[in-house]
């Protein structure tokens, strides 16, 4: 497992909720997700390709005994994403399912006040507006934080994610 850089806390008077994220590069871009779904991250390797599956499937691991997919969230989201060498897996629950993502950088575990967050604008897009669930609002940069759960839930097959019960 890799280690997260340092954990940084953005205080507001008044906040009544502070939420945790792992928050993690694609392309240019800074994304976040509750620090609860994701289990652990770890160094890209070994990703065995499957054959018939959308572009957006890396492939599977096998992490301790544990068969899983390994999904490319650049691809998924339609974004420009490229493997890079120091790419990493957030390996993540998503609807009970334990799933890696591919994604360029990690780079922080993040504590922020509920207060720093607003909705995300409404776009022609309907899936970004499902899957972006909130903007987070920083000193020097926009976060968006993802709704993993609704990212998968129409996008991955079935059978993809059942082979973590493999």
């Amino acid at each position: 497992m890799n280690a997260i850089d340092t954990k940084k806390e953005l205080s507001v008077p008044g906040s009544s909720v502070t939420i945790q994220l792992v928050t993690f590069f694609i392309g240019s871009g800074e994304y976040a997700v509750d620090i609860g779904k994701v289990q652990e991250i770890n160094r890209y390797n070994d990703v065995t390709k499957m054959p018939n599956t959308p572009d957006y499937i890396e492939g599977i691991i096998n992490l301790r005994g544990k068969v899983m997919p390994v999904i490319n969230l650049a691809k998924l989201m339609g974004l420009d994403g490229s493997f890079l060498k120091d790419s990493k897996i957030m390996i993540a629950d998503i609807r009970g399912v334990t799933t890696g993502l591919l994604v360029d950088n990690v780079s922080e575990v993040l504590r922020i006040s509920s207060t720093l967050l607003e909705p995300p604008p409404v776009l022609s897009n309907e899936k970004s507006g499902d899957i972006v669930r909130a903007i987070a609002k920083l000193e020097d940069r926009l976060l968006m934080l993802l709704d993993l759960d609704k990212l998968m839930m129409a996008d991955i097959p079935a059978d993809i994610l059942a082979l973590e019960h493999v």
